[in-house]
């Protein structure tokens, strides 16, 4: 794989957590995200504006994948426009699809992809790439539906080569808000912390330290109260490195959660580093895609992948991949 606009590789780790992809290449702008990315995973990301970064740099793949950064597009920003500059790097992530022709690409954005410019924002993109020659499909999904104790709703994008023969399908969800019909429970917040230590007492848990800013209860964003029977709201990005990131209350509703509480709300594992201070950690880990979710996904295209290009050689089967 490739991976633009890596963050701190929620989507990456999901992808990895199949078995069946590798991520040879990352790019990220933020400082904070490369030094998080290269210490979690065996290549180290390259800092730098993609849009500086030549195509002739970039390895061959068989998957590119990314979550384009998503600020313009989100319903949360109401001045967001269809000629926001932010909105046009999903160019970028074209421009390597053209130039690379991996087998399949993924891209993740927020809810409010759907809606601009009623719809036109997100038509416009799925034509261009398929006029790459790809056959292109999206889902809006909820991460809780996949094991995820968080409700959070993504647009997710994916194209698979249209001369490879390849059939993707989205993944089934394995989760719903009661359970049944062979579905399990949606994992609530109260669950998902219910083994993690005060960070106040003596633990050697990673980054679990916590904002100590006053908790409100005013409904807003980082404001509200959390449910412990009910999977938290969704994680945000919002805020800066100086302290003002928004953070969920921790589900006893006595102080936020900390850095390792709300990336265990993303579903990152325990021992997944970040590598920066708390204010970039949080808000890295709002921008993530959750890797749960991005394992569901992922195994969905190793499939596809698989069912299209493995070919039989005595009892030995041998991927057919282009790289």
């Amino acid at each position: 794989m490739v991976s633009l606009f890596a963050g701190a590789g929620g989507l990456d780790l999901g992808f990895k957590q199949t078995g069946g992809f590798r991520t040879v290449w990352a790019n990220d702008n933020d400082p904070d995200a490369v030094s998080t990315f290269s210490s979690n995973f065996d290549v180290s990301a390259k800092l730098g504006d993609i849009r500086s970064i030549s195509s002739s740099e970039i390895p061959d793949c068989d998957v590119v994948i990314g979550g384009f950064p998503c600020q313009g597009f989100s319903v949360a920003n109401t001045g967001r426009r269809v000629d926001d500059a932010r909105n046009a790097l999903y160019l970028e992530m074209l421009r390597v699809v053209r130039d690379k022709r991996p087998l399949a690409f993924v891209a993740e954005n927020v809810k409010g992809l759907k809606q601009m410019a009623k719809g036109e924002v997100l038509r416009r993109i799925l034509d261009d790439f398929r006029e790459l020659g790809y056959d292109v499909q999206y889902q809006l999904v909820n991460a809780a539906d996949y094991g995820v104790p968080q409700r959070r709703e993504r647009v997710i994008i994916v194209g698979t080569r249209a001369d490879e023969g390849i059939t993707f399908n989205f993944p089934d969800a394995t989760h719903s808000p009661q359970g049944g019909n062979g579905k399990s429970r949606w994992i609530t917040s109260g669950e998902a912390l219910s083994e993690i230590p005060d960070p106040d007492s003596d633990n050697d848990l990673l980054n679990h330290t916590y904002s100590r800013y006053k908790l409100r209860f005013n409904g807003y964003i980082g404001n509200r109260s959390v449910d412990p029977d009910l999977p938290a709201p969704t994680v945000t990005g919002r805020g800066d490195n100086r302290g003002g990131v928004v953070v969920l209350h921790h589900p006893s509703n006595t102080r936020r959660m900390s850095v390792r509480e709300l990336a265990t709300i993303q579903s990152f594992p325990l021992d997944f580093y970040f590598s920066c201070n708390q204010s970039a950690a949080y808000r890295l880990i709002g921008n993530a895609v959750p890797p749960a979710l991005g394992n569901a996904v992922g195994g969905a295209l190793l499939r596809a992948l698989s069912d299209a290009l493995v070919v039989p050689d005595s009892d030995v089967k041998t991927y057919a991949f282009a790289g």
